[in-house]
């Protein structure tokens, strides 16, 4: 089969694209699955860099979105069949490890994948719409629903609103009733975000979007239960923008984060935190419940996955990892196996 193969960590010069590598076979508990669409995520990025702690197996495929159909199935699968349209929940909940970066992933026309990964997919619901939810839109739903409980009629501030989390958590803060204000790093994002209902946009290129939110939406007074700023800002960049988001919040808000894609280890105010008695929510990941909400959410049309306007073919991975190192993207990248 046609593959992308990471043979070792670094650059996009450690991909190499093969026409014949060995089509996988089914265990008795796994299916074979004709890859449709794989999205990528930073994830990715960080796997084909080497991550701190986290030993990948070399050569592996990388993707971890998956979604396609069945083309094969282990002796001891009962519930799926061949032709069975599927998504992949990335995370093995059973044996442990995750698709795409301890075992192979997406970027091929065929994967194996433990049929109790394997999520079924409404014949309404496309497939690259369908691998643009579990990894970035799973991640924004329990951040912004499970764990945030954004509500009608709160403020929120979402950093790197242009990615694939960032574009679900604007959607979802919409779709709560929230008033939402983005920042990203171009005119042409910021307009693609107000399409999806942002209704203020911050370009951090040209401005400092603190001092913007607080001319807006004013600053958070001590002793004052009533002052002003942010119910919520979502941070999931950590970075120099942690202790900035701070500054932001009005008394008792929230600031929600489930990553740190420009830093994990940033300069610290604590001062911000107990003056105004802040409130840190951390989320990690996504849970099946989750991922099979979003499905219905999409069905339903009250969510629209966010896709890059440009497709990518396998043979063109490279390319498409380029494209977000580059930051240059708008909802999530699509390969097309």
């Amino acid at each position: 089969m046609r593959a992308m193969v990471l043979t070792q960590h670094g650059g996009n010069e450690a991909f190499k694209f093969h026409t014949d590598w060995p089509d996988p076979v089914p265990g008795p508990e796994d299916v074979v699955l004709r890859v449709r669409a794989c999205t990528l995520n930073y994830h990715d990025v960080f796997t084909r860099n080497g991550m701190p702690g986290i030993k990948v197996p070399m050569p592996i495929i990388i993707g971890i979105d998956i979604a396609g159909d069945i083309v094969a199935t282990g002796s001891d699968v009962e519930r799926f069949k061949v032709g069975d349209r599927v998504l992949v929940d990335p995370i093995d909940r059973v044996k442990g490890g995750l698709t795409g970066e301890t075992y192979d992933g997406g970027l091929a026309e065929y994967v194996r994948i433990p049929a109790h990964q394997l999520v079924p997919l409404d014949d309404a619901v496309g497939y690259a719409e369908a691998a643009a939810l579990p990894v970035a839109y799973g991640t924004a739903y329990r951040m912004m629903v499970a764990r945030g409980k954004v509500t009608a009629g709160e403020t929120v501030l979402i950093l790197g609103a242009s990615g694939g989390v960032g574009t679900c958590c604007v959607q979802l803060a919409k779709d709560a009733g929230a008033t939402v204000a983005v920042c990203a790093s171009s005119d042409d994002k910021l307009s693609r975000l107000a399409e999806l209902g942002a209704d203020f946009g911050i370009n951090y290129a040209t401005e400092d979007f603190v001092k913007v939110c607080q001319a807006k939406f004013g600053r958070a007074r001590v002793f004052q239960d009533e002052g002003k700023g942010v119910d919520v800002v979502v941070n999931f960049t950590g970075g120099d923008t942690w202790t900035k988001s701070l500054k932001v919040m009005k008394r008792d808000g929230r600031l929600l984060t489930c990553g740190a894609t420009a830093g994990y280890n940033p300069p610290e105010d604590i001062r911000f935190i107990w003056t105004f008695e802040l409130n840190i929510v951390g989320s990690n990941g996504w849970s099946r419940n989750d991922v099979i909400d979003l499905l219905g959410l999409v069905k339903s049309g009250r969510l629209k996955p966010v896709l890059h306007p440009e497709r990518f073919s396998l043979e063109r991975a490279v390319e498409a990892m380029s494209v977000l190192d580059r930051r240059a993207v708008i909802g999530k990248i699509v390969v097309e196996p």
